[in-house]
């Protein structure tokens, strides 16, 4: 087991290392939804939850590396932290990628609008996670974010961009862009959906 993931493993879900500035971000995180609610913007609303409801499904897949390899999570979050959720994520990390989807929804131009000839959707599905990527990258130097295995590394961004970010904006940008409110829950129940039940399964397993 490598030195940073020992580190994180021993603070994994330690409630003694709770901070109170937990609250106000908690309270950011629904001031954001509750204005997309108060407006009726389901597009957006759905939109940042389905972007949300990826990051954990990523996270789920990252700590059972972490357990089935014994050695090292594809990315784990390391330093201060006021709730180590899962080796990978913690409560900052959780609440950031809350609100990334809604920001990223609200800035959607309408879908005929092209860029540079091309569909806006695929530019800034791939725009957004280069954007996001080149962030982990200065987090990585940072020491804030570790990445131990070699093929998960700022020389090769690659695969950081394709699996990390890439299904991100595109589930966000697929369920903006759903025509029926009705759809859109459905595709956002399908995914936390999903999401429950591996939290249940696994972590009563003792795999996260």
């Amino acid at each position: 087991m490598t030195d940073t993931s020992r580190a994180a493993l021993e603070s994994l879900r330690d409630a003694s290392e709770f901070k109170w500035y937990v609250i106000p971000l908690l309270l950011l995180v629904i001031y954001v939804y509750a204005v997309e609610v108060e407006r009726r913007n389901w597009d957006v609303l759905f939109a940042g939850l389905a972007l949300w409801g990826m990051d954990w499904f990523n996270e789920i897949w990252n700590a059972l590396v972490f357990h089935f390899s014994d050695r090292a999570p594809v990315w784990g979050a390391a330093g201060p932290t006021a709730y180590q959720i899962l080796i990978g994520l913690n409560i900052e990390i959780c609440f950031m990628f809350a609100i990334m989807g809604v920001a990223a929804a609200k800035m959607l131009p309408p879908r005929e609008t092209r860029i540079f000839g091309l569909p806006n959707r695929p530019v800034l599905i791939a725009a957004n996670s280069a954007a996001a990527v080149g962030i982990e990258v200065l987090l990585n130097k940072a020491g804030v974010l570790t990445w131990e295995w070699s093929w998960w590394q700022p020389s090769f961004p690659f695969l950081i961009w394709l699996i990390g970010y890439v299904p991100f904006f595109a589930a966000c940008f697929y369920v903006h862009d759903l025509r029926s409110v009705r759809s859109k829950a459905l595709v956002v129940g399908a995914i936390f959906g999903i999401d429950a039940l591996a939290l249940i399964a696994f972590g009563a397993a003792g795999w996260l």
